[in-house]
């Protein structure tokens, strides 16, 4: 009985508690596609060096990781304490002062690392520290003095991060640190590079030409964790080739009673913009100190899954948890469960839409007959994958090879929901030829079998960029030799 394969792909961090070759070996074998470089911490040579280890443990597994280098972006921060910490009761007043220096903060005032604060808050606005477990509603703001009153109390600590809530904040998307830091993704030939806190198209089309100028075909990914993100969410997505649904920071920023709505909005959309989606944060956060989720994390997972988002990602569960492949298992037993819901198989995306690109058409087309017949597999050869990423938007449960020559393309498409990379080396002239040796490496792998329909997508001139053109039924094992 062949295996099902799990459509909906999993990114996880790396981290202390994986950085192991044993640990990645271990994630690997549990089920990961993605594997996900913080560039918050480590330095260059560390994250050439994880690249290197994730990439040849990879191929020892026969699997095409791709690499997800993840910028820091702007850290808007408390600046320390005297003591570490400090306790505010609410009605207590509080200050942050843009020049109180780093260390010297008390109960009456901290400083903050971010010099345009007071410039970009006034009265009545509310602040949200530490992921809006302390909350400050601003009093008046005089010079570098943001003068406030405590709504929310407890224990604040060194470092602790700040929201504007509703959002507004100016500060730069990329900070010098980034810029150093997109070098460093493209000298590791990272596969996608995810930028922090974008708030239009132009924050990622800055991050495109400096990957262009470094030249590096990586990804971007923008992560939506900004209010103001959402007012621009169709540019933000036009200008990118993947969205990943932050729901940390955005949950502060909008409230976390709006993500669930907001979460099936952005997937909905950046599906039928034709862009990659990834659910992150806290999916199963409970697994960095159990060896089993919750209850709710698994729902958490599964509605996910079935809102269609191509991949879910896991943070600090694998990074510094106690179960990080155990974690990555039980993720995907959650996934491949879903995916046997009829919500996820089914799709009328774009049945009523026109098409100007002969590639997409054959993509949709081949879709559509996929879905009404009955088809074992879809064999895409393909030089960028794109074909691949369209027909990844039609939900189904019929699994999409990508053959591609190229390792970029199949680590790539690692990402894609229900697409699976296969070296695919050959360009062939012979149509026929390249219709047999494709049905004959996917029947050697076990994707399938004598007498299955298998369609097969390609272009005239194989070896050429965006040249599918046609698409061609074919059952294994009953193949003339003139096929083409």
């Amino acid at each position: 009985m062949r295996a099902v394969l799990r459509r909906t792909k999993i990114v996880a961090t790396l981290g202390p508690a994986t950085e192991s070759d044993a640990a990645i070996d271990s994630l690997i074998k549990a089920g990961v596609d993605v594997v996900r470089l913080n560039f918050s911490h480590g330095t260059p040579d560390e994250h050439r060096a994880r690249a290197e280890k994730i990439r040849r443990i990879g191929l020892d597994n026969n699997r095409h990781l791709a690499i997800l280098a993840d910028l820091q972006g702007p850290k808007i921060r408390l600046k320390k304490f005297k003591a570490g910490s400090i306790d505010l009761a609410v009605g207590d007043s509080f200050c942050l002062n843009i020049e109180c220096p780093d260390g010297e903060g008390d109960s009456d005032q901290v400083g903050v690392t971010y010099g345009k604060l007071a410039q970009d808050v006034g009265s009545e606005d509310i602040l949200m520290l530490d992921d809006g477990r302390v909350v400050l509603q601003v009093d008046k703001v005089e010079g570098p003095r943001i003068d406030c009153t405590v709504r929310v109390g407890g224990e604040l600590s060194d470092n602790k991060g700040i929201n504007l809530k509703g959002g507004g904040l100016t500060a730069e998307v990329l900070t010098d640190k980034d810029r150093a830091d997109v070098k460093t993704a493209a000298l590791i030939d990272a596969d996608y590079l995810a930028v922090s806190f974008p708030r239009n198209a132009a924050d990622m089309n800055q991050a495109r030409r400096l990957l262009d100028a470094e030249g590096c075909s990586a990804g971007l990914v923008a992560k939506i964790e900004r209010a103001e993100a959402l007012d621009n969410l169709e540019e933000i997505i036009a200008a990118s080739d993947a969205i990943m649904i932050a729901r940390g920071d955005l949950g502060v920023e909008i409230g976390d009673a709006k993500l669930p709505a907001v979460q099936k909005q952005i997937i909905s959309k950046a599906r039928s913009m034709n862009c990659v989606v990834i659910t992150a944060t806290q999916m199963m956060e409970s697994m960095r100190d159990s060896p089993i989720p919750t209850r709710a994390e698994v729902f958490d997972v599964a509605n996910a899954v079935l809102d269609g988002t191509d991949a879910v990602m896991l943070s600090a569960e694998t990074a510094t948890g106690t179960y990080p492949s155990e974690t990555v298992r039980s993720m995907s037993d959650i996934c491949l469960n879903a995916e046997q819901h009829s919500r996820a198989i089914k799709s009328r995306h774009r049945l009523d839409d026109t098409f100007e690109r002969v590639d997409e058409a054959i993509a949709m087309a081949t879709m559509y007959t996929a879905n009404h017949l009955n088809v074992r597999a879809i064999a895409s050869l393909t030089e960028s994958g794109s074909t691949a990423l369209w027909m990844s938007r039609i939900s189904s449960g019929i699994p999409i090879f990508a053959l591609s020559r190229h390792q970029s393309t199949n680590r790539k498409v690692n990402l894609y929901r229900g697409v699976f990379p296969v070296d695919f080396p050959t360009i062939h002239t012979n149509h026929a030829e390249a219709n047999q040796e494709a049905v004959e490496l996917m029947k050697k792998q076990g994707s399938i079998a004598d007498g299955d329909l298998v369609i097969i997508t390609k272009g005239d001139l194989m070896g050429t960029g965006g040249g599918t053109n046609a698409m061609k039924i074919v059952e294994v094992g009953n193949m003339p030799d003139f096929i083409a």
